[in-house]
């Protein structure tokens, strides 16, 4: 599409909207301030069986069920665009791509460091080579070279107290308008279309985590740890499913519940199925 005046480079504006939804980025212009939050327990009998099934052909670098949740998090915003909208400077805007983001932790330690990650993802991307992009990168991550997200940050701790103040009120400015130069955020994580953080990799339970003013971003997921957990069926009876939590934290100016609640359901079906990832992001699921 040809960029209009108003367009953001990493983002168009969206003028042909639902008057609510020109207004409320008026009333309430911060993004933390209009957090909503989901949370859904997932069954993951069918995932366990598919990844053993993944993994028995090929033990060298393994799927696994970040891997899996990142993928069907990409295919959701994919195929529900209103998810990757972002509001800045008090106006609506569709991004340009579908993207992921998520830290790595280079040595599970109190000191050890971490660096950033972000799937660029494409329509025609599936859990294969999504997968394969996320051991290049991880693999990346946990070597001695800086990411660029760390680059960045690394070059701006550097300046004098005052200087940083400064700076930080003058990137500020920069974010609300779309301005902030490419190569300051090409690896920040709050520029993608969600982030997701692995908690259950270090025992920790799925749970609320707040969206940030700073940057685009509109959908936060935290995933909890794997335990068998009880489901009841519908005559009662109580069933010991391996299971994960997951919490959702999403911008609620976006769109209206409905929408949202066709989402989760996408979102659900994607992960008790999780040959449908076998597929182009861009293609159909039924879920209804």
């Amino acid at each position: 599409m040809k960029k209009k005046f108003g367009d953001r480079k990493d983002g168009v504006l969206l003028r042909n909207i639902h008057p609510m939804h020109i207004v409320m980025p008026l009333m309430y212009p911060n993004r933390c301030d209009n957090e909503a939050f989901i949370s859904e327990r997932i069954d993951l009998t069918h995932v366990n069986a598919y990844l053993e099934k993944k993994n028995a052909s090929d033990p060298e670098y393994r799927y696994n069920l970040f891997q899996v949740m990142i993928t069907a998090m990409l295919k959701t915003i994919t195929l529900r665009p209103k998810m990757n909208r972002f509001i800045a400077n008090q106006a609506m805007y569709q991004r340009n791509e579908v993207s992921a983001a998520f830290t790595v932790k280079k040595i599970f330690s109190d000191n050890g460091a971490e660096a950033l990650a972000i799937i660029h993802s494409k329509g025609s991307d599936t859990i294969d080579t999504i997968h394969d992009e996320i051991y290049r990168q991880v693999s990346f991550c946990r070597s001695d070279k800086l990411d660029d997200g760390m680059k960045s940050v690394d070059l701006v701790s550097k300046a004098p107290r005052l200087v940083l103040n400064l700076l930080g009120a003058l990137l500020r400015f920069l974010d609300r308008h779309g301005w902030v130069p490419y190569a300051l955020i090409k690896g920040d994580p709050y520029y993608s279309s969600a982030v997701l953080s692995n908690l259950g990799s270090v025992k920790l339970h799925a749970g609320y985590h707040h969206l940030t003013n700073w940057g685009t971003t509109s959908v936060f997921c935290a995933i909890g740890e794997i335990k068998n957990r009880p489901f009841y069926n519908d005559d009662g009876s109580v069933t010991m499913k391996p299971s994960v939590d997951i919490g959702l934290t999403i911008d609620e100016r976006l769109a209206d519940g409905y929408y949202y609640s066709k989402t989760v359901r996408l979102l659900r079906k994607l992960l008790e199925n999780p040959e449908l990832l076998e597929l182009p992001l861009e293609n159909e699921v039924d879920y209804e």
